[in-house]
């Protein structure tokens, strides 16, 4: 079967450890692999929004008072949504030299740090956005798949693991903990995790691309089909069995990300992310 044929230079490609997880939402791709952050405290813009005109009024208000760490926060999320990625660290980098002790604008600029790339800043700098004392299992998720992203995955999954024992079974965790299992190549535990993610009644579109590609991986692409297009409306359901046929036939191989998924967009496996608030 070619789906299983590829298995090989799938997993064994260094773009699965090239660029990850976690905001809850619908269908996703992936460009990274980190996770998002988004506490009760965070403006950005909302579901129904032009993420450009956001940027735009959310600039005016930042250069209109740079020192504001809510219009910080604001424009740096809203740089992110539009994939200014560089920039969003700048505005971040900035806005927490003034404001070292406020722990969103850090898991802001954690975040927009993992966007870019840059992991281990980003998973030092996380670190910092919350305490022994008083930890975000949303940042402790997202440590993680930096971790992962570093190639530490039995240190990225005590993250996970702790993580789940603040907030118990939640599929966001759960399906970069089988992200992870994927990066190591065990996909039966990965197909584990993921079903436990997939089981849960707040499992999002994502979860579901993760396990349809982790169950098309072994080879099983009639299952991993129904399982992708699930209930989705038929145009989404068509979205998504296009998007699990390019990833399991990528020669590159398939890479985590956190990206909503576009249509046409590089493929990138869709990691579950922590950015909305239960």
């Amino acid at each position: 079967m070619r789906q299983q044929s590829s298995l090989a230079r799938l997993l064994a490609s260094a773009a699965m450890t090239a660029i990850l997880a976690v905001g809850l939402g619908g269908c996703q791709t992936m460009s990274d692999i980190t996770g998002s952050i988004t506490s009760k405290s965070e403006a950005a813009p909302g579901p129904d929004a032009d993420p450009r005109r956001a940027v735009d009024s959310y600039g005016d208000r930042y250069r209109a008072s740079p020192k504001d760490p809510d219009a910080a926060l604001a424009y740096g999320q809203a740089l992110r949504a539009t994939g200014q990625r560089a920039q969003a660290v700048a505005v971040f980098e900035q806005a927490t030299l003034v404001h070292p002790g406020n722990k969103a604008l850090m898991a802001g600029y954690g975040r927009a740090l993992a966007d870019n790339g840059n992991f281990q800043q980003a998973f030092d700098v996380l670190s910092r956005a919350h305490s022994p004392d008083n930890p975000d299992w949303r940042i402790l998720s997202v440590q993680g798949t930096a971790l992962d992203q570093l190639g530490k995955h039995d240190e990225a999954r005590r993250y996970y693991d702790s993580a789940l024992k603040i907030v118990p079974e939640e599929p966001s965790v759960l399906s970069n903990l089988g992200l992870s299992y994927v990066l190591s190549k065990d996909l039966p535990k990965a197909e584990e995790i993921l079903r436990r993610a997939y089981a849960s009644g707040k499992a999002d579109a994502r979860v579901r691309q993760n396990l349809g590609l982790v169950v098309g991986l072994q080879g099983r692409f009639a299952e991993a089909e129904t399982i992708v297009k699930g209930d989705l409306p038929a145009d989404e359901a068509a979205a998504n069995v296009a998007y699990l046929k390019e990833m399991l036939n990528r020669k590159d191989g398939p890479r985590l990300g956190a990206d909503a998924p576009r249509v046409g967009a590089p493929a990138t496996i869709p990691v579950a992310l922590a950015s909305r608030p239960n």
